[in-house]
């Protein structure tokens, strides 16, 4: 870790040696390594338009070509800014030569469906579960050393209903992503909790209003669990979706709850931040240097405040293919080759290492957290095997 001494060694080594010209550079060094980890940790509240609709008719939607409005499958569209939502199927006609394509509208759910810009987003659901879904849905509060969070809650049927599941979305994402999942347990007689943490949209800040990776939101995992234990749960199923498959990690690790979880299941998970600290500097062009720099200062006590964390975050301590060993829950581990975000790496190193506990399905063909979007019958196959073994 970074600590004060060796910052203030090291500059004063370069300006012994070279002068100011040096130390000038190691500062600024310094600012672009801050600045790279306050983007990681920092909650986005602005997601811009990425996808242009050209025309739209009672059965299609048409495009501008492009990675995302080409890819296989279905998604959601957000309209209006995030006012508006539709359902986009897949992929009916593609022209080249014009750069269009044009694809099934399942459905407009809310908003106005028109020519102009709109975001792509892996949520195919959106709204509470009664809404999007149908299913029977409590708007309820779970309460968090932040204050109240924000949950779904929908009841189990028959034998199973004392068997609960928590649902964990990921970095920047709304509670939205964990709606696919719902259909299938509910088939599985289990009742669902689908969580809020501290920094989303719509519940309590942290002190810092930072993530942490992890290593503090596990608490508001926890305070699910808790939840769900006082109302009769018997045993818990924990489901995550990339950082929020951290927190599930971590929430194993820290809780004295993680004796009455039954099995997990990660969805394009990170289970090494410093794996993705990596990939992220090399996208955005970051020298390895900084990037190490980076993580220096996320972790010591005094680089940490120019991040702008409470508490120092020790990415050492997310690596979970190096404290595969300390792993004790059956996983089943979803995640793609091709997803550009969380690089399946260390996936497929946590299920060659402990093929006693990890179910591993490889995707090759899916975005960060759209598995489900390419291939739903296989995905929800996959959890059903699991969840009901």
């Amino acid at each position: 870790m970074l600590r004060t001494s060796r910052l203030t060694k090291a500059l004063g080594v370069c300006a012994a040696v070279t002068g100011g010209a040096a130390l000038a550079a190691g500062l600024a060094g310094l600012g672009t390594a801050a600045y790279f980890m306050r983007r990681i940790v920092t909650p986005e509240r602005d997601q811009p338009d990425d996808a242009q609709v050209l025309s739209v008719t009672g059965a299609t939607v048409t495009f501008t070509a492009d990675e995302p409005s080409t890819a296989p499958g279905r998604y959601g569209l957000w309209l209006d800014r995030g006012a508006g939502h539709a359902r986009i199927g897949e992929v009916i006609t593609q022209d080249d030569r014009a750069r269009t394509v044009t694809r099934e509208l399942l459905g407009p759910d809310s908003g106005t469906l028109r020519p102009g810009p709109a975001r792509w987003s892996q949520y195919f659901y959106a709204g509470p579960p009664g809404e999007s879904l149908g299913l029977p849905c409590q708007e309820i509060v779970v309460r968090s050393e932040v204050g109240a969070l924000p949950a779904w809650l929908v009841p189990g049927h028959g034998q199973h209903a004392e068997r609960w599941a928590v649902l964990v979305h990921g970095r920047g994402a709304l509670r939205e992503e964990c709606l696919r999942a719902l259909p299938v347990l509910r088939e599985l007689g289990l009742t669902s909790l689908v969580v809020g943490y501290r920094n989303d949209l719509d519940a309590p800040p942290s002190a810092d209003g930072r993530y942490n990776l992890g290593l503090s939101e596990w608490q508001d995992v926890e305070a699910a669990i808790v939840h769900a234990l006082e109302r009769g749960a018997t045993e818990v199923v924990l489901i995550g979706w990339s950082m929020g498959a951290a927190i599930v990690l971590q929430t194993l690790d820290r809780s004295w709850t993680s004796e009455r979880v039954s099995r997990v299941v990660l969805d394009s998970p990170v289970i090494d931040w410093g794996d993705v600290i990596e990939h992220q500097a090399r996208v955005n062009r970051v020298p390895d240097a900084i990037a190490t720099l980076g993580r220096d200062l996320l972790s010591g006590r005094a680089g940490r405040r120019l991040i702008g964390v409470a508490q120092p975050v020790d990415v050492a301590e997310t690596n979970w293919v190096a404290r595969a060993d300390e792993l004790t829950h059956p996983m089943l581990v979803i995640h793609s080759e091709d997803d550009d975000f969380v690089p399946y790496g260390p996936s497929a190193a946590l299920a060659d290492a402990r093929p006693d506990l990890v179910t591993f399905e490889h995707w090759k063909l899916a975005g960060h957290c759209r598995e489900w979007n390419v291939d739903p019958v296989r995905w929800e196959s996959a959890v059903r095997d699991f969840c009901s073994s």
